[in-house]
């Protein structure tokens, strides 16, 4: 790996890891702000844990260098399997995350981190 992509690797790494685990956190410690982009045929308190659960297992995998392959294409997963959800808000009269802005630019923010999912799984794999 080059002078220049193994920082960015490993600043990768740290990022992806600390953003699922704050994620999990969060999914428990203020439940009520995830609320608004779960659909209200599923419940929400069940979505908001098994949700937790998925983030940390895949920041604890990101974080493990023999299963960081797993975790980042699990990242990838994860971040697409959401992108429908935010499509979803975006087109909502009043977005959950706040304004049409808002959503647009997550959006985006959500396809930089897909991006960053891969690199770390395109260098992660032995």
């Amino acid at each position: 790996m080059s002078k220049i992509l193994k920082p960015l690797n490993i600043i990768a790494i740290i990022f992806l890891s600390f953003l699922m685990l704050f994620g999990a956190y969060n999914h428990i410690a203020n439940p009520n702000f995830y609320n608004g982009f779960i659909p209200d045929f599923l419940p929400k308190i069940a979505v908001n844990y098994l949700s937790a659960l998925v983030e940390l297992i895949i920041g604890v995998l990101i974080l493990i260098p023999n299963k960081r392959n797993l975790g980042a294409l699990s990242f990838v997963a994860l971040m697409v399997a959401f992108f429908p959800i935010h499509i979803w808000d975006l087109l909502k009269d009043i977005p959950a995350i706040g304004s049409k802005q808002a959503a647009v630019i997550r959006l985006v923010v959500q396809c930089i981190f897909i991006a960053i999912g891969y690199f770390v799984f395109k260098k992660s794999k032995k």
